[in-house]
């Protein structure tokens, strides 16, 4: 963590540099015909998801690198696993509820119509044995203990048979609508929780999410990442632009698409800018309250963009727009 400490403090005095430059500066450009700033790339800081160890780092330090490259692989075989069982849940899901659309098989509907036909032939036999055997009871050629046994039979052939009536229809009616919603419902939060953890994988691989320059690697190879913290840091686009303060001024005649020219420390042509964005608010103590003269002293904050020719300056030069 102390190389990342390190890393923001020397980028802060990047971003800090072209202040204290105008700050020492004032004398040397009493004109006000130069605005001094830096060049700079927008950083896009990567962190990570989880807690987990870095097991690959595919690129260095400086290396260029393009929209959906892998910069960092976490650990991955545990959050694996669980998106191996929520799709093996939802495959349940689905199977059950096309069970639930086709309804019964035909096989299903024929044994239960032959267990029907079963036991209403066992009624109509339990029925004519109970009617002899009334009569029977009638002339005393039976006992009353038979007669009893042949009720008994009769009232559990009636039940057998209304248990396999119902079951018949409760194949041949097909399945309950609010059996289908639940099913439907069911998989549906089977799905939303497949979603979640799949987008939980797939955040362990870290990639880069715009073209640019891997400014930094704040972990090494086997090192455990704390969750949230950066993982990789990318300086977007391949041409820097230009963060200036213009003098106070000059700011009224300067607008976006004003052209300007760029002089960068240690290159001897100039560089045809474009003012990109200018601020409508100073950067310091507001106008009105300052007199005439420190007035002057004002600065708006502007970006000045520049041609394809410098996409190899490196961020961080000193660099002068000179006003028109």
């Amino acid at each position: 963590m102390r190389q990342l400490n390190s890393y923001f403090g020397q980028r802060g005095l990047v971003y800090l540099l072209p202040f204290l430059l105008l700050l020492t500066s004032c004398g040397k450009n009493s004109d006000g015909k130069v605005a001094l700033g830096s060049l700079i790339r927008e950083r896009v800081v990567l962190t990570a998801t989880a807690n987990e160890i870095v097991t690959a780092l595919p690129f260095k330090k400086g290396d260029h690198v393009k929209k959906g490259d892998l910069l960092v692989q976490l650990y991955n075989a545990r959050q694996k696993a669980l998106v191996d069982k929520t799709i093996a849940d939802v495959a349940e899901k689905e199977a059950y509820l096309v069970k639930l659309q086709n309804g019964s098989r035909k096989e299903d509907v024929a044994a239960a119509q032959a267990t029907l036909n079963d036991a209403e032939a066992s009624l109509v036999l339990a029925e004519k044995t109970l009617a002899r055997t009334k009569d029977l009871l009638a002339s005393n050629l039976t006992s009353k203990a038979q007669y009893d046994q042949d009720v008994a039979n009769q009232k559990t052939s009636l039940a057998s048979r209304n248990n396999a009536r119902e079951a018949l229809l409760k194949l041949t009616n097909g399945t309950r609508p609010e059996d289908l919603d639940s099913a439907e419902a069911s998989l549906a939060a089977a799905k939303a929780v497949y979603q979640s953890e799949k987008l939980t994988y797939d955040q362990l691989s870290v990639v880069a999410t715009r073209d640019g320059i891997l400014d930094n690697l704040p972990w090494n190879l086997g090192e455990r990442v704390s969750t949230n913290s950066p993982v990789a840091v990318i300086l977007s686009g391949a041409t820097p632009y230009v963060r200036a303060y213009i003098p106070e001024p000059y700011r009224a005649r300067l607008k976006v698409g004003s052209q300007v020219m760029v002089k960068v420390d240690g290159i001897k042509s100039p560089f045809q800018g474009v003012i990109s964005w200018i601020s409508m608010d100073s950067a310091y103590t507001p106008y009105y309250a300052l007199n005439e003269e420190e007035r002057s002293r004002l600065v708006y904050l502007a970006d000045v963009s520049l041609p394809d020719t410098a996409n190899d300056l490196p961020s961080g030069l000193p660099a002068q727009v000179v006003m028109p």
